[in-house]
């Protein structure tokens, strides 16, 4: 980019400008792809580098090669998302429980509707 900024000062050209540009906007999404798994643990999956590693991308791979994994998968996510419902109501887990289970609680909800919104991509609806 340096290189660039430097030839683009002395003589400009429509082609540096737009190759400027493109490499800012992948400086910008990588620096947000670091802040993003700094303060959440996770990344947001738009960087090309990274993009295919989502866990959207992993699941919609096993739907169309293995659907009875996805089938199972599926189910599990359903699954943690009673049981860890039915841990916040029980009044004998202590507070420190009670957070922890509210985080796979997100998490696993997050990951249920992955899994619903892949179906109805997939089914046409």
């Amino acid at each position: 980019m340096c290189e660039i900024d430097a030839i683009i000062d002395s003589k400009a050209s429509k082609a540096l400008v737009k190759e400027l540009a493109e490499l800012r906007i992948r400086n910008l999404l990588c620096f947000s792809e670091l802040e993003a798994l700094n303060n959440n643990g996770k990344f947001l999956y738009k960087h090309p580098l990274i993009r295919n590693y989502s866990e959207r991308v992993q699941l919609e791979t096993m739907f169309r090669e293995d659907p009875d994994r996805f089938l199972d998968e599926f189910a599990n996510a359903r699954e943690n998302v009673k049981r860890y419902s039915s841990f916040l109501k029980n009044k004998k887990r202590s507070p420190e429980q009670k957070d922890k289970d509210r985080q796979n609680l997100d998490k696993h909800k997050e990951r249920k509707q992955l899994f619903i919104d892949i179906t109805k991509q997939n089914n046409g609806n």
